[in-house]
């Protein structure tokens, strides 16, 4: 009896591993194919705990991430043009591209793959449901580009 125990034990443990295993891919092989490398270095406050779930779900993603806090955010806002009504309460930057707030995954992806003739792109304020931020995604998220400060629709989610 012990034995067919300890079998079908093994068969659900087995059964878990493999499972988790192809659920927690998520694309990550594509990802590191766009990122090529490139690490994503994330400015934010010492105080923000948003910004904190945003670099997890990035890490969770493949993404490799390393944080520099500081306590005043207007000089990279103003070194990358981002203007007051597109910011949120981090920027990240990976290359040549800034991602400005709580930017999901899919949209990060994109603009690494794409790789389009703009600055960076933002998701503005700090939407519920978001990536990092607390709450239920209760609207469509449109995310921008923008270059040298004007911004145009890069997509919806």
């Amino acid at each position: 009896m012990k034995k067919i125990n300890f079998i079908i034990l093994g068969i659900f443990l087995v059964s878990v591993l493999v499972v988790s295993g192809c659920a927690s891919n998520n694309g990550t092989t594509d990802l590191n194919n766009a990122v090529s490398g490139e690490k994503i270095t994330v400015f934010k406050s010492p105080t923000c705990g948003c910004c904190i779930g945003w670099v997890a779900e990035m890490r969770k993603s493949g993404y490799n991430i390393e944080v520099k806090e500081m306590n005043d955010m207007s000089s990279i806002r103003s070194k990358y043009n981002i203007p007051s009504n597109m910011q949120s309460c981090h920027t990240a930057v990976v290359g040549d591209y800034f991602i400005e707030g709580h930017v999901p995954i899919e949209a990060v992806n994109k603009l690494l793959t794409e790789k389009p003739d703009v600055d960076g792109i933002a998701l503005p304020r700090m939407p519920a449901g978001s990536p990092g931020m607390p709450g239920v995604k209760n609207s469509v998220w449109t995310i921008y580009t923008l270059n040298d400060g004007s911004s145009t629709n890069f997509m919806a989610i």
